[in-house]
């Protein structure tokens, strides 16, 4: 799951960044209001965690235009050092799906967003399968029959996007962008080791689904065995 982090408290931060990213999710962190709204327009977000005391714009007004956009189920976590219940109602009638008042244990923070992405109408899914594949999200759990799948956090986030959108082709540039925060550097051939990995992980371990490459398109799940699709 792709999460945007708006925070303008550089170590904290840093903080939430570093514990999400080691959880499973790909984090970009921006931090202002500007900056946020920037990122809601190129990319798209399964999540978002939302301070509300920013620099420049007001996270409330950052809120408030992104539930104003066509796309409206993005969840929305708020951040808020203000213990006034007037400003959490306020982030809550606005739009927001849950709220912590800060200091706060990263942990407790996790929890509420996979919550929030549980709920009906959000993005997370909390099993799918395919043939003797199966991916829980929300316990980021690949199995193959009963085996565990052991994958790394590319691995696994190149398999959820996969078995979302099967039997579709997902594009090798909205696959990076799911892959990568944008402060990472990506080299040219990084989207297609990740894939290779995978691959070979997957027949290693006799799964039914196999990794087909679209040429000059991208990739998509399949029954059966490997095959390049024209």
């Amino acid at each position: 799951m792709k999460i945007l982090l708006v925070e303008d408290h550089e170590a904290l931060g840093k903080l939430v960044q570093e514990h999400l990213t080691g959880s499973g999710f790909i984090v970009d962190k921006v931090g202002d209001g500007p900056e946020a709204l920037e990122a809601l327009r190129s990319t798209e977000y399964d999540g978002m965690i939302l301070d509300l005391g920013l620099p420049s714009l007001d996270g409330l007004e950052v809120l408030k235009k992104q539930r104003a956009r066509k796309d409206r189920s993005l969840p929305i976590i708020i951040l808020t050092a203000r213990d006034q219940i007037g400003d959490r109602l306020t982030g809550l009638n606005s739009g927001a799906d849950d709220y912590l008042v800060k200091p706060f244990d990263v942990l407790e923070l996790e929890a509420r967003l996979r919550a929030v992405l549980r709920r009906p109408g959000a993005r997370l899914e909390e099993i799918m399968s395919l043939g003797n594949l199966s991916v829980d999200v929300s316990r980021w759990d690949v199995r193959v029959g009963n085996e565990t799948l052991d994958l790394a956090r590319r691995e696994f986030v190149l398999l959820e996007e996969l078995i979302k959108i099967y039997p579709g082709v997902i594009a090798k540039d909205r696959l990076e962008d799911r892959l990568y925060s944008f402060d990472e550097s990506v080299t040219p051939n990084a989207t297609e080791a990740v894939v290779s990995r995978l691959r070979r992980k997957l027949i290693a371990a006799h799964a039914t689904a196999r990794i087909a490459t679209v040429r000059g398109i991208g990739y998509r799940l399949l029954p059966g065995e490997d095959v390049e699709v024209d």
